[in-house]
């Protein structure tokens, strides 16, 4: 067995805290400033945590090793258990030409990326969050994306910054669940209940969300995009706030983000049905430099070929099938002909089909009996015997969960199942699809599980818990570091259900001791923790896997770092303003 040590180094928390802190820059520096590839960099981070654990954390290496193993199992199941099977949904719609069908279908919605991006990435990525989470929004609205001639770059940048202001609220609000769970019993404040922290909660990230879309156009077309479509763009990120305020306060918790998503999705649409644009769309081809942007000349008409295609040559089956209407390579260009109401329908269905059975398999009874055996099996992880400091009670990561049945990578092969005879999709054709996603994914699957390892390493030796108490230490200031520390949480793990059970409880008792509230603080490690979704390296991974671009997490992590700085910066100084009598009345109860 292991108990962890308090301040090992030294006897020193400061010195403790910035050993602990070692393998977390490791990762960073070797992503963004070497560019290392991804799957290198987590091994090489877990090699280093590992050493650490072991002779500054004093960890034998027996509980080291056996804390990478299961951290490493936890990455595979159930979080790319997730990836894996919704990227093969996704590949079963290209193989046969209805992943067109469904681009056609946005582009009659509008033919303008910036639109598009607001659409799909926020408002549908906002939806999938909220029934599945664990970069199932990312895996899909990324492709999404792509298919309508987004750049891979381009598209996975958007999808990672899109997937911030629904986090707090994912996979039916199970992060604020869990820090409901995790602070208990910590205070003696009676506010520590899911309604109260998640309407909390639902009183930062809708500001945040006000400005997501506005960033998501800035993204794809800079400040042209801004002046044409902030519109839609404010349109979007008010009306999703403004129902995620209402929702998490006076309707329901865990159905916050499906609620945001749909009001969000019907405010942009009703926007762009009405209002009458006075400048020109922004296509696949005008921002590949083709006439319609230059006058002539440049580079040829993008399209799903010409921009995401060239990217792509080196990334096999990751290209969009070649529409079934199309005419074949080498004819006179004739054009393609108008989709049946029918093959819109198919086209639409196995996102349908998505949503439908999460719907189903969350609802109360339905949820309860798969959350049992044998349907789901919870055990302590074989030889792992980990104890916090002065605790007789095991660490609660060291027990493993196996919901087989009701985890949502299981749920997506179901969908698969039902989309495949939709579809009309033969046995052999769908193996092959599915054997052909685990190849796309190989390092992907090395990079996650590696990072995941890493994470459990930290955490159960003791190091995540000496940078938490580290920066605790800093009084009345800690409410402006209190969303950093769920970003951190966040970063390590990819996961803000697991930054919550990482530090839902050292941030009340934090602010207990610096006289804060502990509603806020808790809530804000939930609501910080949203911007670190974005440079999570498993995140990453999920999404330079998803367009064929594994190994270039490193070049995508400087793409989206500034704007995951820059948003939580302002979620630090809403926090410090709740913390304020300027804004200290949208605290519950205080």
């Amino acid at each position: 067995m292991f108990e962890q040590v308090v301040d090992p180094v030294g006897g020193s928390l400061a010195l403790s805290a910035l050993v602990a802190a070692v393998p977390l820059l490791t990762l960073f520096v070797l992503l963004g400033a070497l560019k290392v590839k991804a799957w290198l960099a987590g091994l090489i981070s877990l090699a280093v945590a590992l050493v650490l654990a072991i002779i500054a954390f004093r960890m034998p290496v027996g509980q080291a090793v056996l804390s990478a193993t299961e951290g490493a199992a936890f990455g595979f199941f159930p979080i790319l258990w997730i990836v894996i099977n919704a990227i093969w949904v996704y590949n079963l719609t290209v193989a046969t030409g209805h992943f067109d069908v469904l681009r056609r279908s946005f582009e009659k919605v509008s033919p303008d990326q910036r639109i598009q991006a607001i659409i799909i990435a926020f408002c549908f990525g906002a939806l999938l969050e909220a029934l599945a989470g664990f970069g199932t929004p990312v895996a899909i609205s990324v492709v999404m994306l792509m298919a309508l001639g987004f750049q891979p770059m381009k598209a996975a940048a958007v999808a990672l910054i899109a997937n911030t202001a629904p986090v707090a609220f994912g996979a039916l609000a199970t992060p604020i669940v869990t820090l409901a769970t995790v602070t208990s019993g910590v205070s003696d404040d009676a506010r520590l209940t899911v309604d109260t922290l998640g309407a909390m909660a639902g009183r930062q990230t809708p500001i945040l969300a006000a400005f997501v879309p506005l960033v998501l156009v800035l993204v794809v077309d800079g400040k042209r995009g801004i002046k044409d479509t902030w519109l839609e763009a404010l349109v979007a990120g008010v009306s999703f706030g403004i129902a995620q305020f209402i929702a998490a306060n006076y309707i329901s918790v865990p159905l916050t983000d499906i609620i945001a998503a749909l009001v969000a999705a019907a405010a942009v649409v009703g926007v762009v049905r009405v209002r009458k644009a006075s400048y020109e769309p922004v296509t696949a081809a005008t921002l590949a430099g083709g006439t319609a942007a230059a006058g002539g000349g440049g580079r040829d008409r993008g399209g799903v070929g010409a921009t995401a295609g060239e990217e792509l040559g080196d990334a096999p089956g990751r290209q969009a099938a070649r529409d079934p209407h199309a005419p074949a390579a080498g004819t006179d260009g004739a054009p393609v002909l108008p989709d049946t109401r029918a093959e819109v329908v198919k086209a639409y269905a196995p996102y349908g089909i998505i949503i439908v059975i999460f719907a189903l398999a969350n609802l109360g009874p339905v949820k309860s009996a798969l959350g049992q055996a044998p349907w789901t099996t919870t055990f302590p992880w074989p030889g792992l015997n980990v104890f916090a400091a002065g605790s007789d009670t095991e660490l609660a990561s060291t027990t493993f969960t196996f919901n087989w049945l009701p985890a949502a990578g299981t749920l997506m092969i179901f969908a698969g199942l039902v989309t495949m005879l939709v579809l009309r999709i033969s046995p052999a054709r769908a193996l092959k699809a599915y054997v052909d996603t685990y190849r796309e994914l190989k390092w992907a699957i090395v990079t996650v599980m590696a990072v995941l390892a890493l994470a459990y390493v930290l955490n159960q030796s003791g190091m995540t818990s000496h940078l938490g108490r580290a920066l605790a230490e800093t009084g009345s200031f800690f409410a402006f570091l209190s969303p950093i520390l769920g970003w951190i949480g966040v970063a390590v793990t990819g996961s803000d259900t697991s930054a919550n059970a990482l530090f839902g409880a050292l941030q009340v008792q934090a602010a207990t001791n610096a006289g804060l509230d502990p509603v806020l603080l808790a809530a804000a490690n939930s609501s910080g923790g949203v911007m670190g979704k974005m440079v999570s390296p498993q995140n990453l991974a999920i999404a330079a896997a998803a367009v064929g671009m594994a190994g270039r997490e490193g070049e995508l992590f400087r793409k989206v770092f500034g704007w995951s700085m820059l948003l939580l910066l302002l979620m630090c100084l809403i926090v410090v303003l709740q913390a304020s009598p300027v804004l200290g009345w949208m605290v519950p109860g205080s």
